[in-house]
């Protein structure tokens, strides 16, 4: 803080007293020519900075050499950043344009100190003419932390993960000393930090898994909001899918329609399917982007690939182009999240000359967002006894028919007549007897 915080720009005379820097001398610049070699103020040890003429009577003064805490800076950096090349500390036409921040995104260790001076600077700011709003940040998000096992050895001393070899499971799970061999302790899980030495290396972890892996390990494990447990498992699993998902890509591109293809005017239901299932994704992972709930974005993408693992080998020309739209909307969704992964992919697909990167986000087709079937109730007097999955579009005579040839209607109807059916569309059959 006695340097490399904000200096306080005031000038002390034996004359005047404590006399502010002249306006056009502001922002007092720190001394680039400063040693450390000593403990105590480099600012006081510097032999000119100090020294200048008082502003007032011009006799010989001394700057303030003590500093304000950095929050000063960092408390209404936002603002300054809509005209951070103004001779002035902001515009006002900018800051009325950008302002509030739409989004902010900060670590949880922030929510006390620098938000709630951000929320003062900015009503203090308002107050003096600077700013015209109240309250800096429309949107707040607040991520989690990275969190690890803790290991010591049997005299309390830390030990890092890459020191400690963990076997069995669950209860019977035991840790010992790499190179002595010794028992390890297994603490609780705590926030990585490099006194309890509980840290991992991304720069191993990328070298041996990759960096997408990481990547993808880190959105899907939980919500960005909650901590996440780094385990080796949880990698190792993130691995796999990487993998996997370059083998299915890989094969399903051999049947899919050339790039460039011209779109059928019609689908079977099989190639029909398939392009829901693409939309739909497409339309999820969307909003949960938007939403910041990568977690679930991953989890759709999950699904929908687990969906195009299982496709059918279907032969046509709608199937091959359906397979090849699919195969694009993939790829570009896991865009984000796995880049070297996607542009590898992007390249197997033939997709053009441009990278994923370059590529803009699809919209989802609304028509395919909606079943073409739903599933109703149906009731025998009034009592639940089956269900019915039927074309959306179906007439009540369709469904009053279906519903009359359940077997489990029949068995409920014991043989007695029928009076009525009831038929709400898209929502229930009641046969009353």
């Amino acid at each position: 803080q006695r340097y490399w915080g904000c200096p306080i720009p005031i000038i002390h005379c034996e004359s005047c007293g404590a006399v502010p820097v002249p306006e056009a001398e502001l922002p007092v610049l720190l001394p680039e020519d400063v040693t450390f070699d000593k403990p105590g103020n480099p600012l006081e040890r510097h032999p000119s900075w100090k020294h200048v003429d008082c502003p007032q009577c011009g006799k010989p003064a001394l700057r303030e050499t003590d500093t304000f805490d950095t929050f000063v800076d960092s408390s209404w950096y936002f603002a300054r950043f809509c005209s951070p090349h103004a001779e002035v500390p902001v515009e006002k036409s900018a800051v009325d344009y950008w302002l509030p921040v739409d989004q902010y995104i900060g670590g949880i260790e922030h929510a006390i100190l620098h938000l709630l001076y951000s929320r003062f600077f900015t009503r203090a700011m308002k107050e003096t003419g600077h700013l015209s709003i109240k309250e800096p940040f429309k949107g707040l998000f607040t991520q989690g932390m990275v969190i690890h096992e803790t290991y010591r050895t049997q005299d309390g001393r830390w030990v890092s993960p890459a020191q400690v070899r963990i076997e069995g499971e669950g209860a019977q799970r035991k840790a010992t000393h790499v190179e002595t061999g010794e028992p390890i302790i297994i603490g609780p899980v705590e926030k990585m930090s490099k006194s309890k030495l509980n840290t991992v290396d991304p720069e191993d972890i990328i070298g041996h898994y990759g960096a997408d892996t990481v990547r993808w390990f880190m959105l899907s494990d939980s919500p960005p909001e909650r901590d996440v447990q780094w385990t080796e498992t949880g990698v190792e699993g993130a691995w796999r899918f990487v993998q996997r998902l370059w083998r299915l890509v890989s094969e399903l591109a051999e049947r899919a329609a050339p790039a460039g293809a011209a779109k059928p005017a019609s689908f079977s239901p099989e190639a029909l399917e398939v392009r829901r299932a693409a939309h739909k994704t497409l339309h999820n992972v969307s909003k949960d982007i938007e939403a910041l709930r990568f977690n679930r974005a991953v989890a759709h993408i999950y699904e929908f690939t687990n969906t195009l693992a299982a496709l059918p080998q279907k032969e046509g020309e709608d199937f091959a182009w359906a397979l090849r739209e699919a195969l694009e909307i993939l790829v570009i969704l896991i865009g984000p999240m796995l880049p070297h992964l996607g542009e590898e992919c992007w390249q197997m697909l033939g997709a053009g000359d441009r990278l994923l990167a370059e590529m803009p986000w699809p919209e989802a087709e609304e028509t395919l967002l909606v079943e073409d079937r739903i599933t109703i109730a149906v009731q025998v007097n009034g009592k639940r006894r089956d269900e019915l999955t039927v074309a959306r579009d179906a007439t009540k005579e369709d469904i009053e028919k279906a519903a009359l040839e359940l077997d489990s209607v029949a068995r409920a109807l014991e043989g007695r007549d029928i009076k009525k059916v009831i038929v709400v569309p898209q929502r229930i059959v009641n046969v009353v007897a």
